[in-house]
């Protein structure tokens, strides 16, 4: 029982990393659309940021499993 919900507190953890990167993208697109360009750097720092907790999160989500 208790593995299991650690399996679906990752996998919660891993969905609300993938919506944050998707809205980290659009908040990307529109600073270099406006030409924001202090801003989109900002938010390609966030994008790795959230990309290396993603890859984390399923590298753990991985190795729990075996």
């Amino acid at each position: 029982m208790f593995a299991e919900d650690g399996y679906w507190r990752d996998r919660r953890n891993i969905r609300h990393d993938e919506a944050r990167i998707a809205h980290e993208h659009r908040e990307l697109r529109r600073d270099l659309y406006y030409g924001n360009y202090a801003a989109a750097r900002h938010e390609r720092r966030e994008l790795r940021h959230d990309y290396r907790d993603l890859t984390r999160e399923r590298r753990d989500l991985y190795w729990d499993r075996r």
